[in-house]
């Protein structure tokens, strides 16, 4: 299982960075934090498996977000919501000036979008994630992030417009 201590001060390190993955992929506190311990257990336990072809924190993130989605698809929270009105993907969302936006319109925003669209939201713009990586973490097709992407990002130009 490794150094105690040495787990302690990783843990110390990344605690609120994971939680803040978490919370924005599972919504509700208690169940964020359960996906973040959930995650440093598994981290830990499988050290052995980390190949330094990254950070130690950039590893661990992909683990709490593999975990939030886990936790999502067994509390069978829909990843990925497919609007009828929303099937154009062709026209593109007016465009609207960054300085009539403010970071709280944005969060609101974010927050009234359907969990789908939240989540990729999330992975793309907030995690930094690209289509294919987010593919991969939602078992979705490249084809389906992107178009999932401009939708919602359609749908938050709609609702902080």
């Amino acid at each position: 299982m490794g150094d105690r201590k040495m787990q302690y001060t990783l843990y110390s390190l990344y605690v609120d960075a994971m939680y803040n993955v978490s919370i924005r992929i599972v919504k509700v506190k208690e169940d964020a934090e359960d996906v973040v311990q959930d995650s440093f257990i598994s981290a830990f336990k499988n050290l052995d498996s980390f190949k330094y072809e990254s950070t130690f924190g950039s590893w661990l993130k992909r683990i709490v977000i593999n975990k939030s989605i886990n936790y999502l698809k067994i509390k069978k929270i829909p990843l990925v919501a497919l609007d009828e009105e929303n099937w154009e993907t062709e026209q593109e969302p007016e465009e609207i000036d960054d300085t009539q936006l403010d970071v709280d319109k944005i969060k609101k925003g974010i927050q009234a979008l359907p969990e789908g669209y939240k989540t990729i939201i999330n992975l793309y713009l907030i995690e930094g994630y690209d289509h294919v990586e987010i593919g991969e973490i939602l078992e979705i097709s490249v084809s389906t992030s992107k178009s999932q992407y401009h939708r919602a990002k359609k749908k938050l130009i709609e609702l902080i417009a």
